[in-house]
């Protein structure tokens, strides 16, 4: 395992260098912008400074990159998640979080089949977005059809339904939290 953790450390130094190259930054320059010392900057990147987390914290946020992109460590584990599909009330539920609480998110596969809507409510909030086909939403005294790429939220305590109406199946990905928790989306500007 040592000699795992000097490779990845070894090759810290050059990938400073060639990221700092890359933007066109002097080491002095670097050295302002991270209050590190243009001595230990030129250290690191030549190899004879091992890099430690306070020294990279600065180093990645001066370039604006991840820690990860500055050390490249092996991917540790199986990355793969594997998740066995439930089918309930005629549709296929494929869980894509593996955490308790929170908000949990779903693949949920609703088959095309003629039901009369049956709202119920329950505590929580739910977020569903269409991937395929066409989804029925009644809820309270609304009756939608969502289509690929339209997304709806709604408290669940309000009396609701949902179903495929369409020639194939609705794709569609789900957001649920148990406790009223709210999807938080944020959007970064282009500056």
């Amino acid at each position: 395992m040592d000699d795992d953790l000097d490779a990845v450390l070894s090759a810290v130094g050059p990938r400073l260098r060639a990221l700092r190259r890359e933007r066109e930054t002097t080491l002095s320059a670097l050295a302002e912008a991270t209050g590190i010392s243009v001595s230990t900057l030129s250290r690191l990147e030549s190899g004879q400074r091992r890099p430690t987390l306070e020294l990279l914290l600065p180093l990645a946020r001066a370039h604006g990159v991840q820690i990860d992109d500055l050390v490249r460590a092996p991917q540790t584990g199986d990355p793969r998640v594997h998740m066995r599909p439930v089918s309930r009330h005629g549709m296929t539920m494929i869980p894509l979080t593996r955490r308790a609480g929170g908000v949990q998110a779903y693949k949920l596969i609703i088959p095309t089949r003629r039901a009369v809507p049956e709202p119920k409510s329950h505590e929580g909030y739910e977020w569903l977005y269409v991937l395929d086909g066409e989804l029925r939403l009644v809820l309270g005294d609304q009756d939608l059809v969502l289509h690929p790429g339209e997304a709806a939220e709604f408290d669940t305590r309000v009396p609701h339904w949902f179903g495929s109406t369409g020639a194939r199946a609705a794709e569609v990905l789900s957001l649920f939290g148990r406790q009223g928790e709210r999807a938080h989306l944020r959007a970064r500007g282009a500056g």
